[in-house]
C-alpha cells in the first residue's frame, strides 16, 4: 500500500503527528516538516506554546494540547487527529530525563515518571494511531537516545526507559513485516536544548550548563529534526531502521572532548 493522495492533484498527502511539540526537538521537527510541505498535528501539554508555534507557522500546524501519560487526554487528542483526515507519520518526540542519581538512592517516583512518559506514552500513541498508519502506508518514528544503547553511572533510570523505547521500536518493526508500515528509531547523543538538562536537574542552572561546558558544537534540536525529515522523506519501500547521531566531539557518553 502506498500513501493516500489527494483526488484533485494526485499529490501525496503528508500529515504528521508530532508529540512533545512545544519545545526542543519536537518544536524543531514541526518547523522542519512544515517547511518540507507537511501538515502537522502538534501535541504537547503546554497549550500556549503550541498556539505560538501555530501562529508562527500558519495553517499547516494544528495545535492539540494533550498529556500522553494520561489515557483520557490522549484518546481525546487522537479522536481530534483522526477526525481531521489521514495520518502518514507519527513522530514520538515527547520524553525526558529526571535526576541523575545512583541506583542505591534514586527516586522511584522519578523512574516511574520517566517510564510513563518515555515508554508508555510512546506505546499509547503508537497503539492508537497504528490502524490509521496502516491504512495510509505510514511511518512510526521514535526519538530515543544513545542512553538506550550505552548505560552510564547515574543514568540507570533514564537509560532503562530509553532501552525499553528502542526495544519497543525494534520489536514493532519485526511485527510489522508484511504490513505497509515503516518503523524508524533515531538515537541522539548530546543535544543542547533549553530544557532537557534543566528538567533533569530540577531547574539547577549550574548543573545543566556543566553538561555542555567546553563542548564545541553540541548538536542542536534542528540537527535531529533534519534526521527526522530525511528519514520520512525516503521512498515508502525504504525503512531507515536506526540512526545514531552525535556531535563530532562526543565519542560516547563518557568520552567527550571539551576545550
Amino acid at each position: 500500500m502506498t500513501r493516500q493522495t489527494t483526488p484533485a492533484t494526485g499529490g501525496t498527502v503528508k500529515r504528521a503527528v508530532v508529540t512533545g511539540a512545544s519545545s526542543g526537538i519536537g518544536a524543531a521537527t514541526v518547523r522542519s516538516l512544515v517547511a518540507d510541505g507537511w501538515q502537522v498535528a502538534a501535541l504537547a501539554r503546554r497549550a500556549e506554546r503550541l498556539d505560538a508555534l501555530a501562529q508562527e507557522l500558519g495553517d499547516a500546524v494544528e495545535p492539540i494540547a494533550a498529556d500522553i501519560t494520561d489515557e483520557t487526554s490522549t484518546q481525546a487528542a487522537v479522536d481530534t487527529i483522526l477526525a481531521g483526515g489521514p495520518v502518514t507519520a507519527l513522530v514520538n518526540c515527547a520524553g525526558g530525563a529526571i535526576g541523575k542519581d545512583p541506583v542505591a538512592t534514586a527516586s522511584i517516583d522519578d523512574w516511574r515518571a520517566m517510564y510513563e512518559l518515555n515508554v508508555l506514552g510512546t506505546l499509547r500513541m503508537t497503539q492508537k494511531l497504528l490502524p490509521a498508519l496502516k491504512e495510509s502506508g505510514g511511518t512510526v518514528l521514535v526519538i530515543s537516545s544513545t542512553a538506550g544503547i550505552e548505560p552510564y553511572e547515574g543514568g540507570a533510570g533514564y537509560c532503562a526507559s530509553k532501552f525499553a523505547e528502542r526495544v519497543m521500536a525494534r520489536v514493532l518493526r519485526l511485527e510489522m513485516i508484511g504490513e505497509p508500515i515503516r518503523v524508524v528509531d533515531i538515537s541522539p547523543g548530546m543535544v543542547h536544548t533549553d530544557e532537557f538538562s534543566m528538567h533533569r536537574f530540577h531547574g539547577d542552572a549550574a548543573k545543566a550548563a556543566a553538561v555542555y561546558a567546553g563542548v564545541p558544537d553540541p548538536l542542536k534540536a534542528e540537527d535531529i529534526a533534519e534526521c527526522v525529515r530525511w528519514a520520512l522523506d525516503q521512498p515508502d519501500t525504504v525503512d531507515i531502521d536506526s540512526i545514531v547521531v552525535r556531535p563530532r566531539a562526543e565519542g560516547s557518553y563518557t568520552k567527550v572532548y571539551r576545550e
